[in-house]
């Protein structure tokens, strides 16, 4: 394991040196040793695509793209709870019941029950909970010139 005290290996260092024309397109092989470095950059110290790319000296979509060969799931934020999931049960009762109620009325009667929060960010939230109408088919009308 490297300490924080030595630098990070330079990627020309440890890029390959075999550079082969494909179809009018170059490929440049990375050293199993980079693709390591960034494996455990990624997934075991958690660093950002970007942070690779700078201490690693090569470009984000090479990172990316070794992220991508690897296989292994993205690591994406952390979803943290709402002050809204407490209130979630009766917000969805309350809109099936009435699909039409304004969010600024469901606000006031969520404020009742002890909500806390802000009524713009309430009413985005609310935006994404709202039953959506079902998609209706139909048949498009086309006509030939002149008529």
């Amino acid at each position: 394991m490297r300490s924080l005290s030595e630098p990070a290996p330079c990627a020309v260092e440890l890029l390959a040196t075999s550079v082969e024309p494909i179809e009018e397109e170059l490929t440049v092989s990375i050293a199993p040793e980079l693709e390591a470095h960034i494996l455990r950059y990624y997934h075991v110290e958690r660093w950002r695509i970007g942070t690779i790319a700078r201490q690693l000296r090569v470009h984000g979509g090479t990172v990316r793209r070794v992220l991508a060969q690897a296989g292994l799931p993205r690591i994406g934020p952390v979803q943290r709870s709402s002050q809204l999931d407490a209130y979630l049960p009766f917000i969805a009762q309350t809109l099936e019941k009435f699909p039409t109620l304004t969010a600024s009325r469901l606000y006031v009667m969520v404020r009742e029950r002890g909500y806390l929060g802000g009524p713009d960010h309430f009413r985005h939230l609310i935006s994404l909970h709202r039953p959506r109408p079902k998609a209706e088919a139909y048949l498009r009308l086309s006509t030939l010139p002149g008529e």
